[in-house]
């Protein structure tokens, strides 16, 4: 009796230990609260947002909107816009904006105060003026392209004129302005020619740019005109080139651009135009489709 007793009394206390046991171990495990967990996770976390931030704000910097105005000759502007469209897709965050007619007129513009941030002409003596005008920037401009005069008439249609020599024999001519590089060209070569007064008294339809003494020749509203050989290129099924003017009687056409004083411009976009620039001069896709298009590298 006194055996069965201890026996109970000792499985008692085993049993009374382990209940403490257990009861200590569950009491030294503390849960941690789901708020303080999420703050933790956050802290954890929060260089890794902070480095993502920046680096998304310097791109959204590089990227940062720029405007470049580009004044060309309407000469160069289906050419120009083939580049505007490679240049841009490499360079996201600058528009470049053209502006195209006559040098002449451009050069007016400029002198106005019209903003441009690169002028590109299609005669040195439109970008001469400004610089003596002040307006460009100083050893920024350079002679790039050559270009030919040449004398169109409409594609099929018949014509007496032969060259520039019989010019006069034909019912009317189309001829850009006096203020007009292609315009000035021919007049010139006309005056080394000794043609000049019986050429002025044909029925003359003046156009305000090349552009338009090509398109009077296309729609057959003259029977012949001058333009460059660029231009006839461009418009292969509309009209044909019947004479190319003679490089003994009339300087090349040279297509200078430099960089203008653009007061309006912030800095941003003063670089945007120094690496456009930088890019019509040196890189040899744009120089493929300048040649392409049937324009030849400058050379001294």
């Amino acid at each position: 009796m006194k055996k069965r007793k201890r026996l109970l009394q000792m499985m008692m206390a085993v049993s009374l230990v382990g209940g403490l046991l257990s009861g200590c171990g569950q009491a030294g495990i503390k849960p941690v609260p789901a708020t303080q967990a999420a703050s933790a996770q956050t802290e954890t976390s929060k260089p890794a947002q902070e480095k993502t931030t920046a680096v998304e704000t310097a791109k959204a910097e590089e990227a940062k909107p720029v405007d470049v105005y580009v004044f060309i000759a309407a000469s160069l502007k289906n050419t120009m816009e083939k580049i505007k469209v490679n240049y841009e897709s490499t360079h996201p965050g600058v528009t470049i904006i053209y502006n195209a007619d006559s040098s002449g007129t451009l050069q007016k513009q400029i002198e106005e105060g019209a903003q441009c941030d690169i002028f590109f002409s299609a005669a040195p003596k439109q970008m001469n003026a400004l610089k003596d005008g002040g307006l460009v920037e100083e050893g920024s401009d350079t002679n790039l392209l050559v270009n030919k005069v040449v004398l169109i008439k409409p594609k099929g249609k018949k014509t007496a004129v032969t060259g520039f020599e019989n010019i006069t024999a034909a019912s009317s001519l189309a001829l850009a302005g006096e203020d007009v590089p292609v315009g000035q060209y021919a007049r010139k070569l006309f005056t080394n020619m000794g043609i000049l007064d019986q050429v002025m008294k044909m029925e003359i339809n003046e156009g305000a740019n090349v552009t338009a003494v090509l398109s009077a020749v296309a729609e057959g509203s003259n029977e012949v005109g001058v333009v460059y050989a660029t231009d006839a290129a461009s418009m292969p099924e509309k009209v044909e080139i019947i004479a190319e003017a003679d490089k003994t009687k009339i300087d090349p056409a040279v297509y200078p651009l430099g960089l203008i004083k653009d007061r309006e411009a912030s800095e941003d976009q003063k670089k945007a135009a120094a690496e456009f620039k930088k890019y019509l001069t040196s890189d040899d896709s744009v120089m493929k489709l300048f040649t392409d298009a049937g324009f030849t590298r400058y050379t001294e």
